[in-house]
């Protein structure tokens, strides 16, 4: 009997699998593609020649240029520059975002009066438009009239633009905090959801019998709301970490088109990401580049989730 109804299952599934099929399935494949292909024409849609080549991705794994030069290369512009500004804010903002949103969570869950009062506030920069925060926080950041110098005594500090008084450079660390800064602030709302939603789910059977044992507030927070939270933290740090090597919105919000212009003897000379420099190459017409590091960003991704499903199938308790 079940056999005979399978139809009316892919029936009802159809529509969904069609536009999986359209707009998730063939853009992968067709990424995948383009990636080996050599001059393609994004615009015609076709190549002049159609030459299937590692070259792109050579170009940009290696040094690929007529001097041996790497100033200018896709060398530099993605492992010199994009990796490493992608993984070194995925490092910074998941683990403190996850954090903070946990200790946020804990004590808005502790006192119900107000909760959902905070909720609401908590949630508000989740559903602002991710630019205009950021343009908001390029203010905060001015160096001339920023709210952060005036507030702490940095006046002139340069930390998204060069101070054009003194014709100091913006310092790549500094660069790294404001971002970081805005990136945290703008992750909490969703993780505080999730945490919040969670920690409503705890019987608390578990919080009497921990109080009965006379553990403090510290020691039931790490031995019972922590484990019993395991599976929302191990959810958070997945789509954290996948959100994180994806980040885009923050840089062009903060450092605008060019991604910044910093002191090359501090760090890389922009703040582009790895997302950056891909719609940096389609927006060039030279989509085979921008192919081929979303390849590479898609295999890091796999490889820092299938790390974290092995951590997490020793350590969720559900």
């Amino acid at each position: 009997m079940e056999s005979k109804n399978n139809w009316k299952a892919w029936l009802y599934l159809a529509p969904v699998l069609i536009l999986m099929a359209v707009f998730t399935f063939y853009p992968i494949f067709n990424t995948f593609m383009l990636s080996f292909m050599k001059g393609w024409d994004y615009t015609l849609g076709s190549a002049n020649k159609i030459n299937f080549t590692l070259d792109n991705y050579l170009e940009i794994l290696t040094i690929r240029s007529a001097d041996g030069s790497v100033s200018g290369s896709y060398f530099e512009r993605v492992i010199l520059t994009a990796l490493p500004n992608t993984l070194l804010l995925t490092v910074i903002t998941v683990p403190l975002s996850v954090i903070i949103s946990l200790l946020i969570a804990i004590g808005l869950n502790s006192i119900p009066a107000l909760k959902k009062l905070f909720q609401t506030i908590f949630f508000m920069p989740y559903v602002t438009n991710a630019i205009a925060i950021g343009m908001v926080f390029a203010i905060v950041f001015d160096t001339r009239y920023g709210v952060w110098n005036a507030i702490f005594g940095t006046d002139g500090h340069p930390w998204l633009t060069p101070n054009m008084a003194t014709g100091e450079k913006v310092n790549y660390w500094s660069a790294v905090f404001a971002i970081s800064f805005y990136i945290i602030w703008h992750s909490l709302p969703y993780k505080i959801l999730i945490f919040l939603s969670g920690l409503q789910n705890i019987d608390q059977q578990y919080y009497e019998a921990a109080k009965i044992d006379g553990a403090g507030r510290v020691k039931t927070a790490w031995k019972v709301t922590i484990p019993l939270l395991s599976p929302q933290i191990f959810y958070i740090l997945i789509t954290s970490f996948i959100g994180a090597f994806k980040e885009y919105n923050s840089v062009i919000g903060l450092f605008g088109a060019d991604g910044g212009v910093f002191d090359q003897t501090t760090g890389p000379s922009s703040m582009k990401t790895m997302v950056f420099f891909i719609y940096e190459q389609i927006h060039s017409n030279k989509v085979q580049y921008a192919s081929a590091a979303a390849v590479l960003l898609f295999i890091i991704i796999m490889i820092f989730t299938v790390i974290q499903r092995k951590v997490g199938a020793k350590r969720v308790h559900y």
